[in-house]
């Protein structure tokens, strides 16, 4: 049931992903208006990952999965009446984003909090493999160009698809089985403040070496993940000739490199453990990225960029599965949401890096990218020197 729940919802964000700025595009010519919705959704993101972190932990996290699946719903589907009766306008798309985001941010936390009480901790790979693979499926193959045919049947029907999808989602998640987050023994009767109970979760995680070293690690590579990809599209037409068909295709090719690592994560693991698992993966990434600066070729890169998604998978479900693991549960949305935020820090000064060093040469951030992932493997190869539950 929350395989299901996720996969609607991530139908939904494929969706989105298409016809979400296509609507911004035939609403305004102005680029930095179209381009303000990504810069909106990110910061919002950012601001309400520390307080939904506590309220995870606060409240029944099923219960956040239900109504932020529904409330999604519904507020894109009256999103979808106004753009048939053309109401409301660009203001209203960004408020709609606005909550959008924030509603997201609650449903993925929960989702991700859920799992360690529904899974047993052996499975916690397969299970973490199994919801990127539909994940990957609906965000990279199936959203959007499903998107992109309903907008061409009219504007308001991939909207009016998106919120139905959300709101099913929130309807699936009905069947998973009540839990309250247990509260620790030592918590004091009266509540204490959202952000006192935000920092003691940031204290724990810098405290605890494993899984503050995996937030670490994620705020690094999230850097060294947007260094290349702030400016692929340049990269691309510039150093590989190719046009715009060609870079579709090329992402395309490196998401099957993504669904493949969702498949046989479990099984790496199973066979060296979790700490050369990470170490073998980021070493990986390093490698592909330091090759891909130096290609010319179409083909070549379309490969370099599917090992790349490969390790990025790979790292991704064994960094979730350890913190789902060693995380209390009652710490588990804190942690969650602290970890969240380093990581969209580290997005930020990406894509800033990524753009100052392509004016230097295209060819750099990528090449920095591959320097930074070095980097993470070294301190993975320091930090997680065992996991207890290898």
């Amino acid at each position: 049931m929350l395989w299901g729940a996720n996969a609607a919802s991530n139908l939904a964000d494929g969706l989105a992903f298409v016809s979400i700025p296509l609507l911004a595009t035939s609403l305004t010519d102005d680029p930095r208006w179209v381009a303000g919705l990504s810069t909106l959704y990110a910061l919002v993101r950012l601001l309400v990952a520390l307080p939904i972190g506590v309220w995870v932990d606060r409240v029944d996290r099923r219960a956040i999965l239900i109504v932020a699946n529904v409330l999604r719903g519904v507020a894109v589907l009256a999103l979808a009446v106004c753009v048939q009766l053309s109401i409301g306008g660009l203001v209203l798309l960004y408020a709609a984003f606005a909550v959008i985001g924030t509603l997201e941010s609650a449903a993925d936390n929960a989702a991700v909090s859920l799992v360690p009480s529904i899974v047993q901790k052996d499975k916690l790979d397969t299970a973490n493999g199994r919801i990127s693979a539909a994940q990957l499926v609906a965000d990279e193959f199936a959203g959007p160009p499903l998107g992109g045919f309903l907008f061409a049947i009219a504007a308001a029907v991939p909207i009016f698809a998106m919120g139905g999808l959300w709101a099913t989602a929130g309807l699936i998640a009905l069947a998973l089985p009540l839990r309250r987050a247990t509260a620790p023994d030592t918590a004091p009767i009266a509540r204490v403040s959202i952000w006192r109970e935000a920092a003691a979760g940031a204290s724990w995680l810098a405290h605890h070496r494993i899984v503050g070293g995996l937030a670490l690690i994620g705020a690094l590579a999230s850097i060294g993940y947007m260094l290349p990809f702030s400016i692929l599209v340049i990269f691309v037409q510039e150093q590989l000739g190719i046009n715009g068909a060609g870079y579709g295709l090329i992402l395309a090719v490196s998401a099957l490199g993504g669904l493949l690592g969702s498949f046989v994560t479990a099984r790496i693991r199973s066979w060296i453990g979790y700490r050369w698992a990470i170490v073998a993966s980021l070493l990986t990434g390093a490698v592909s990225l330091l090759a891909l600066a130096a290609t010319e070729n179409g083909a070549i890169a379309a490969a370099l960029l599917a090992i790349y998604i490969l390790h990025a998978v790979v790292w991704g479900i064994c960094a979730t599965s350890i913190r789902q693991r060693l995380v209390p549960d009652a710490l588990r949305g804190r942690i969650n949401a602290a970890s969240r935020v380093l990581g969209l820090v580290g997005l930020a000064l990406g894509s800033l890096l990524g753009g100052a060093l392509a004016v230097v040469h295209i060819a750099l951030p990528v090449a920095v990218g591959g320097a930074v992932f070095v980097i993470c493997a070294c301190t993975a190869l320091v930090l997680i020197r065992t996991v207890d539950t290898d």
